[in-house]
């Protein structure tokens, strides 16, 4: 049933205003043009200065979607926003007051969100403009990829990915470029970005009813921003679930809306839609930031959470996608004093997660379990030299993988393997026994005070099963189970056969050199080198392969050589 919404208001005839007296109390650097109730501007405090040598950035559009547009108003973003009524596009007299108010030799760029009253209102207004002797351009921004192609002539609305267009437009302005290098920019940004929302609630414009549109336990998928039914009435499901219907919308290669692929860098931007709890925001933001990374092969390079673009008090949120490069990252972490946006002091980002450390009693008990032994049975001695000559194969290797990742990766292969390597080799100096955990597990179900060789095959076998169970991959897909499969499978044979287990363990490591040489051969079908097309790939063995064959040959020379020594 229908019922009356309840709003901190006082006349709903009065609600933009009255926000936007409060929002200039609250921020010293915000003012308003004195035209209430028709003209409704935020400005810059500061703009009468800014507007000497800069290209000024406006936008605006209906009110309703606080933050959106006037909290993002100042130095690194917008110069001004034009604030409309609820849902309705600004007038064109106050939008041509916004542009003769901040607008100086430099022009101002217009950042219009692709709905027919924006559209039309802003251009009317930049006609005027143009004819009193501005410069002005205009950049449209329709990023909805919630509804397929073809929309007609009204074409895809404008959701919360404008706001990322506000960013990089604001900071290229900041750093003093032409308008027409700025519009570029902005352009270029509203390009890369797509975004979709869902919705578990209907919005309530003040002073009316809430709808019931929507029943219990149903969510809208691809809704707008003004309260308008979303594109699909769906059952409510788990929030990872929904991400990840959002995420492979807006992805999409049939529709194809933002230029993004496989190993391309990304912009996340997580938006509540005005009644969604930061908590829910978190998780869904935690939620898609590994699907991005693994299920669509993407390097999330920046997350911003929050509510920027709402929707009155509708409960929910919306996703946008941006293709990002170092051109568009310097931009979003260029400096600005818009009191909303969530980096606005430098850009700087800690680190996500830093070490906890753990309690005095759990480190002297870490410490006394993982110690070497006073004294290392002939094994263990055999073992800590195959492990110092495996390292250091990895380490005279370095530039060679480094090469060979150029080609067909991201060119960090050997100073990966490099620090995995030296952190060994400095583990063994604190005398902390290194086993790899799948291994340990197998060799930990041995009673026996002896470790045979067969057992130490089948650790290596069970090594092999556990990076292909998490990593996905497994024999053909060129990575360095390409080396280890084969190198395994040659053991267990030779061991079977009744060879010495030096000489087994030496064939095997033969094994693992021409499988990793075989990988020239292969289509990648995991990591980076799937981007890569099979004509370079024939040039170059996978890397990983060959870091594993590499160290597995040398630490197999390596029991050979001090095995005999022994004997």
């Amino acid at each position: 049933m229908a019922s009356q919404g309840k709003k901190l208001i006082n006349d709903p005839n009065d609600v933009v205003t009255e926000f936007i007296e409060g929002l200039v109390e609250t921020y010293p650097g915000l003012q308003y043009l004195d035209g209430f109730p028709e003209v409704k501007v935020v400005l810059r405090a500061d703009h009468a200065s800014a507007m000497l040598d800069k290209v000024a950035i406006i936008s605006g559009g209906g009110s309703g979607h606080e933050p959106a547009h006037a909290g993002f108003v100042g130095e690194g973003m917008l110069s001004a926003a034009i604030c409309g009524e609820v849902f309705t596009s600004p007038q064109v007299d106050a939008i041509l007051a916004g542009i003769r108010a901040v607008t100086g030799p430099m022009g101002c760029l217009l950042i219009v969100k692709n709905y027919t009253g924006d559209r039309l209102n802003f251009g009317l207004a930049a006609e005027q403009a143009k004819s009193e002797g501005y410069k002005v351009e205009t950049v449209i921004v329709g990023d909805d990829c919630a509804l397929p192609p073809p929309r007609g002539i009204a074409g895809r609305r404008g959701l919360a990915g404008t706001i990322l267009v506000h960013k990089v437009a604001g900071a290229a302005a900041a750093a003093g470029l032409s308008l027409d290098e700025v519009a570029a920019e902005a352009k270029r940004a509203s390009e890369m970005v797509g975004t979709m929302g869902v919705a578990l609630s209907v919005c309530t414009l003040p002073g009316q009813v809430t709808s019931d549109r929507l029943g219990p336990g149903k969510m809208e998928l691809g809704l707008g921003i003004h309260g308008e039914p979303g594109a699909a009435l769906a059952d409510l499901q788990p929030v990872e679930v929904v991400v990840s219907h959002v995420l492979q919308q807006i992805l999409s290669p049939e529709t194809n809306y933002v230029p993004i692929t496989r190993g391309n860098r990304v912009v996340l931007l997580v938006n509540g839609l005005g009644a969604t709890p930061g908590m829910e925001l978190m998780i869904a933001a935690g939620k898609a930031v590994p699907q991005l990374q693994l299920e669509h092969g993407l390097a999330v390079d920046r997350v911003y959470t929050g509510s920027f673009m709402t929707s009155l008090d509708m409960a929910g949120f919306s996703i946008s996608i941006m293709k990002a490069d170092e051109a568009f990252l310097q931009r979003l972490d260029a400096a600005t004093k818009a009191p909303y946006w969530p980096v606005g002091v430098d850009g700087n980002r800690p680190p996500a997660k830093i070490p906890v450390p753990l309690p005095l009693s759990h480190s002297a008990k870490s410490d006394e379990s993982l110690s070497r032994p006073q004294q290392l049975s002939e094994q263990g001695h055999l073992l800590e030299m195959a492990i110092e000559a495996a390292v250091n194969a990895i380490i005279d290797l370095r530039d060679n993988l480094n090469e060979w990742d150029g080609r067909v990766g991201d060119g960090d292969c050997g100073s990966t393997m490099y620090r995995g390597a030296t952190a060994i080799l400095e583990d063994m100096k604190k005398q902390y026994t290194i086993f790899c955990k799948a291994a340990c597990v197998q060799l930990k179900a041995n009673t026996q005070s002896v470790v045979t060789s067969k057992q130490w095959a089948e650790a290596l076998e069970a090594s092999i099963a556990a990076v292909s169970k998490y990593g996905g991959a497994s024999a053909g897909f060129r990575t360095l189970l390409d080396a280890l499969i084969p190198a395994s499978a040659v053991l267990q044979e030779r061991l079977n056969a009744g060879d010495d287990p030096c000489t087994a363990f030496l064939l095997s490591s033969e094994a693992a050199v021409a499988g990793a040489e075989s990988t020239k051969h292969m289509q990648a079908q995991a990591g980076r080198s799937t981007y890569i097309s099979s004509d370079i790939l024939a040039t170059v063995p996978d890397p990983g392969a060959m870091a594993a064959a590499a160290w597995y040959r040398a630490a197999a020379i390596a029991i050979k050589n001090n095995y005999q020594r022994h004997e």
